[in-house]
């Protein structure tokens, strides 16, 4: 527990060193070419829309009665190119709402934020926030019949109504101390939701964070760490959390220097995964090395018969190296890492070459084998920063170690797609994929429904929106 004077001294050195930041800020060289993440594809919408009874081509499955909902970096204001980082816009959650096989609504609303409140001339929602860092634009879920918006290194979540307005700046009813993440993961079996957690104020230590089925917080557990690692997301299995604490850390010089995003590739920094008993104490992880690499995102994990740990990432050779203005992977490829904490190693094989990012799975499997992962192909060559341009989808059959593709066609752009089961006992594969598509041969963009067990066919149904959504992250669907 942190003692009074302890936060005291903090906040005061904090606040010194933002003044530093922001006085170098004004200093950063001009750019000289136009910004990856605030022109074409990635071109901020500049205002919020109410659209109803959307066209559809094809037939919305009756089964789907809900919301699918996708957070994205969007600013509210014109930001500076020099110091602008794709993960710092402030957060614009999309939502578009099917019921009886129709769509009945598109809205795309700021989460109001300090930055939207002053650009809209409205008050800041009430609530417990964390500085400037107030406005997630990672992921949104559905949380015990509740929606929040989420974001790591320090934020805290934002409650959204059912038609994406601010409620309130909610961490959990009071429950959550600390900071939240993007990627909690829920285990059918406990009911619980699993995540690690990081503030970029506290270098030397994470958490892992579980709430119950009331999306209360039951366990902020403190696990040391060096360095201040980002820590994007994690996985779970039956009996452990699995922590990645990968090369890229906390940079005070890039901080100083006035970048928003004060992250980078460190060489220094020690590649390891940890295993932490689900109910132990933070000290009782079980740390095994790895190869350096950086993961943003696992599929699933499970435990083996013979007390190995198999999980399946998208793992890159390096991360945040060169760009300060967003991701800068050179290579990417999905792989599956097999983690013996007895013999303290970790075999990485690879299930797919081809660079792609966003794996999604049958989460009602997740801490169990599984079959089928299914992820979105990124332009695999020099470019250092993404661009998304790329027109496919990728479906993995890890049991046959086959890979099938859904193509788009030429300048059609997916994000990541979620897996909607048919029902609650239909077997893995048998269901949906849902996810955003950006045609910028207009500009529109299309929510596409695919039938996951005909991958490669047309889609199910497709609802037009008349207008581009930016690329974002996460998006889920939310049943009623």
């Amino acid at each position: 527990m942190t003692s009074p004077v302890e936060t005291l001294i903090r906040g005061a050195v904090i606040k010194g060193i933002g003044k530093v930041a922001d006085f170098n800020r004004r200093r950063l060289p001009r750019p000289t070419d136009a910004h990856p993440f605030l022109t074409g594809i990635h071109k901020p919408m500049t205002q919020e829309f109410t659209l109803d009874e959307l066209r559809v081509e094809g037939e919305i499955p009756l089964a789907l009665t809900g919301r699918y909902l996708r957070n994205g970096p969007n600013p509210a204001t014109a930001p500076d190119p020099a110091s602008y980082h794709w993960f710092t816009g402030v957060g614009m959650v999309h939502g578009i709402r099917i019921e009886g096989g129709k769509a009945d609504w598109y809205r795309n609303r700021w989460i109001r934020g300090t930055e939207a409140c002053a650009a809209l001339g409205e008050d800041v929602p009430p609530g417990q926030r964390a500085g400037d860092n107030d406005a997630p634009n990672t992921n949104v879920v559905g949380l015990a019949g509740r929606t929040f918006a989420i974001v790591e290194a320090g934020g805290k979540p934002v409650e959204l109504g059912y038609e994406l307005t601010t409620i309130a700046h909610n961490p959990f009813d009071g429950t959550l101390a600390g900071s939240y993440t993007a990627h909690p993961h829920h285990d059918p079996a406990s009911d619980e939701m699993h995540a690690i957690t990081y503030r970029g104020d506290e270098p030397n230590k994470v958490w892992h964070v579980v709430l119950d089925q009331n999306a209360h917080v039951i366990r902020e557990e403190a696990i040391a760490v060096s360095d201040g690692p980002s820590i994007h997301d994690c996985a779970i299995t039956e009996n452990f959390v699995l922590v990645f604490d990968l090369p890229v850390t906390f940079s005070m010089k890039m901080l100083l220097a006035g970048y928003r995003f004060p992250y980078a590739w460190n060489d220094a920094h020690q590649a390891r995964v940890g295993l932490l008993p689900r109910k132990g104490s933070g000290d009782s992880i079980i740390w095994v090395p790895v190869e350096p690499c950086y993961v943003f995102h696992p599929a699933n994990a499970f435990e083996t018969k013979d007390g190995k740990v198999v999980v399946d990432v998208v793992a890159h050779e390096t991360m945040f190296a060169e760009s300060k203005r967003g991701p800068d992977s050179r290579k990417s490829r999905m792989e599956r890492w097999t983690i013996d904490p007895l013999a303290g190693t970790t075999l990485r094989t690879v299930i797919h070459d081809h660079a792609q990012e966003f794996p999604r799975y049958d989460e009602r499997l997740t801490t169990r084998p599984y079959r089928y992962a299914y992820t979105v192909a990124i332009p695999d060559g020099p470019s250092t920063e993404w661009a998304l341009a790329e027109t496919r989808l990728f479906k993995h059959d890890l049991d046959q170690q086959v890979t099938h593709v859904h193509d788009f066609g030429p300048g059609r752009h997916p994000g990541e797609f979620v897996f909607v089961p048919r029902g609650a006992t239909s077997a893995e594969d048998d269901g949906w994929l849902i996810g955003l598509v950006i045609d910028m041969n207009d500009e529109t963009t299309e929510l596409v429904i695919l039938n996951a067990d005909d991958f490669a066919g047309s889609p199910q149904a497709v609802v037009h929106l008349p207008h581009r959504v930016p690329p974002g992250f996460h998006g889920n669907w939310v049943s009623d």
